[in-house]
């Protein structure tokens, strides 16, 4: 018996060795010349202290000679906990051949992706790599077997997955963050398709990696990241932030939290909303009163500012909201607004999170780049979206609705549970003034005294822009007072849950991440 615990021994020592070889031959002088941190230490910042157990650390490339050199494949990855919550992480280990991607490092990454999916958990990806290994992936034979795998493209968000790039990231990582719910950028990584000295080669164009893919080339033309991060911390923090919102899979809403914070005066509402309507203000300092302290949480504010979208508690409950930002644009959506509207409803759909829209909008944007950028198409996008989400919608108008907007806002007939406006609200097809130079521009130019008519044709056009012509026929369901506002969404919201567990029909799920 001695003698076959010694052997046992022996193998059990040789294994120590071979993992203890592959940690240390990973991650080390090269990131920490750079500044930066190695795959294990950024898993380290985001998982519960202890909690990681890795798999495949005795992994390497299957290319003869290259063994020694490529520990764990250059992909670091397993089981976390993650805040209390069990999740499967998988960090690109830059150390290791620039983090590209070879045979055994896409088959253990198919693996963590397959086993999210299948064991419902959470993924987090942390990523800065090269993309696909060369020579590995040249050739008819080299490519065939390193296309995307079907866990990637047919995911229907059946658990979170959120992604922080963290260095320069072209291919794969890109592929990943462009496929998940929630990405965080650093400032200085780069994300693109292939990296600069690739695209040179390509098109004879030279720009740096920033230039290329960086967090403000994304915020301000793609929208294909949702959160913009000073350093690794930071970014990694995120990630965390918005997990927090998240069930951690499709089949279970999101927690509610017990809400320790004291509720806010909410009279302050009445003068946060200035009466003239022309007169821009944060719609952020809104926000900050409806919802629990501290609870809003941006979802790509740097992209399509006329629109906020973010997630929130309400009583501890979570909820999404799409609100007018008339500090820009007036508040009048654009075709990047739309967007990003299309984007978050889906996001709050597939994982059971209620809606709720918050009015202010002069209507959308009207231009000649708006059209060219197939403004109505976007616009009908973000109404499908609306319509086939089954959440509960909630909209409130502040101030002002104008035009489609009033719709696409989720105004009556859209599907929401319940619209209504503060006294002070106007809606309208278009202001009077617009109406009036639209039908009768030729007439008001070619009267004797443009003004006099001008006068007349106004009194005639007096509609009656008030919610209480909507509520008196029954269109909005109430008029209410703004320190109302939080008490009113409150009630609404206990009563969806008055019947159990909220689960919406998840008819988005599958609706593309960038499409």
């Amino acid at each position: 018996m001695n003698k076959v615990r010694d052997v046992m021994k022996e193998y059990v020592e040789a294994l120590k060795e071979r993992k203890e070889e592959a940690r240390t031959q990973s991650g080390q002088s090269k990131r920490q010349q750079k500044g930066g941190h190695s795959a294990r230490e950024r898993i380290e910042m985001l998982a519960d202290e202890g909690s990681f157990m890795e798999l495949g650390s005795l992994a390497h490339s299957s290319v003869s000679g290259m063994e020694s050199r490529t520990p764990a494949d250059g992909l670091i990855g397993g089981l976390i906990t993650v805040d209390g919550r069990e999740a499967v992480v998988q960090a690109l280990d830059a150390s290791v051949l620039s983090g590209t991607e070879g045979a055994v490092h896409l088959k253990k990454s198919e693996y963590f992706h397959q086993y999210a999916r299948k064991r419902k958990l959470p993924l987090f990806n942390l990523c800065e790599g090269g993309g696909l290994r060369m020579p590995d992936g040249m050739g008819a034979d080299g490519i065939s077997d390193k296309l995307f795998p079907s866990c990637l493209l047919d995911h229907c968000r059946e658990t979170p997955i959120l992604t922080a790039i963290l260095g320069e990231s072209y291919g794969g990582p890109t592929w990943m963050a462009v496929t998940s719910d929630f990405v965080s950028q650093v400032r200085g990584a780069g994300m693109a398709v292939a990296g600069p000295r690739m695209l040179e080669m390509a098109s004879g164009e030279k720009m740096t990696a920033e230039e290329l893919g960086g967090p403000d080339m994304h915020a301000d033309h793609t929208g294909q990241i949702d959160h913009i991060a000073a350093n690794e911390q930071e970014a990694i923090q995120a990630l965390k932030d918005f997990f927090s919102y998240l069930p951690s899979h499709a089949g279970v809403e999101p927690e509610r939290l017990h809400s320790s914070t004291e509720e806010q005066d909410q009279r302050v509402l009445e003068s946060l909303v200035p009466a003239n309507g022309r007169r821009p203000y944060n719609m952020n300092a809104v926000l900050e009163v409806i919802f629990d302290d501290h609870s809003y949480m941006a979802f790509r504010p740097f992209y399509g500012k006329a629109l906020l979208t973010g997630l929130a508690r309400l009583n501890g409950r979570v909820v999404g909201v799409v609100a007018s930002q008339p500090q820009h644009m007036a508040g009048s959506p654009g075709p990047k607004e739309c967007d990003k509207a299309v984007d978050f409803i889906c996001l709050c759909d597939a994982y059971h999170i209620p809606l709720i829209f918050l009015h202010d909008t002069p209507g959308f944007r009207i231009s000649s780049n708006a059209e060219k950028d197939k403004m109505p198409g976007k616009i009908m996008n973000w109404n499908t979206a609306l319509a086939k989400s089954t959440v509960p919608k909630y909209a409130v108008v502040l101030r002002k609705s104008i035009g489609a907007a009033y719709g696409n806002m989720c105004g009556p007939g859209m599907g929401g549970d319940v619209v209504v406006a503060w006294p002070s609200a106007e809606i309208n097809f278009t202001g009077p003034e617009v109406g009036i130079n639209v039908v009768y521009g030729r007439k008001l130019q070619d009267a004797e005294n443009p003004d006099e008519a001008r006068a007349e044709l106004l009194e005639q056009w007096a509609f009656d822009s008030s919610p209480y012509q909507a509520a008196g026929n029954f269109l909005i369901e109430d008029v209410i007072e703004p320190k109302q506002t939080r008490a009113f969404l409150h009630r609404f919201l206990e009563s969806a849950h008055a019947a159990g567990e909220l689960r919406s029909e998840r008819r988005l799920a599958d609706w593309p991440m960038s499409f």
